[in-house]
């Protein structure tokens, strides 16, 4: 018998509204002693993304991660859904709390930055601008 991979996904009602959206497949290593950049794909279909990452995890040791991409268009759906995340990591279990702890020894002053906190020199794009990205985006993955 050769080796059989992992695929993770979210566990969705029916109606969840996420399911209309694009999904992206990030295939990686199952365990630590293999070191390689994942490997993302997409955008599909789910149910594309759900085949084409059961396909490939099949027969090789790996990791699938399937899941949907936010098409945001403002900073605050953003950073929402990093407050979010972060949220959720806290309620996490006993792991996180050593790392965290771990982390508060680290002090992130004593490096040198070669940029500026407050220095906003780039805007990000406006919702108009990253629709249109969109609009490109499919272009090219229709063609």
């Amino acid at each position: 018998m050769g080796a059989v991979g992992a695929l993770v996904t979210l566990d969705l009602p029916a109606d969840a509204p996420a399911l209309t959206l694009p999904w992206i497949i990030t295939f990686g290593p199952m365990n630590d002693e293999e070191e390689w950049e994942p490997v993302v794909c997409g955008p599909y279909e789910r149910a594309h993304a759900l085949a084409l990452a059961e396909a490939v995890v099949a027969d090789e040791d790996l990791m699938a991660v399937v899941e949907p991409l936010q098409p945001h268009v403002t900073v605050a759906q953003i950073q929402g859904d990093i407050a979010a995340s972060r949220l959720a990591a806290e309620n996490e279990d006993v792991e996180t709390a050593a790392l965290d702890a771990e982390l508060a020894g680290y002090d992130d002053h004593d490096h040198d930055h070669d940029h500026d906190h407050g220095d906003h020199a780039h805007e990000p794009p406006s919702v108009d601008e990253i629709r249109a990205g969109f609009g490109r985006i499919a272009a090219k993955l229709s063609n």
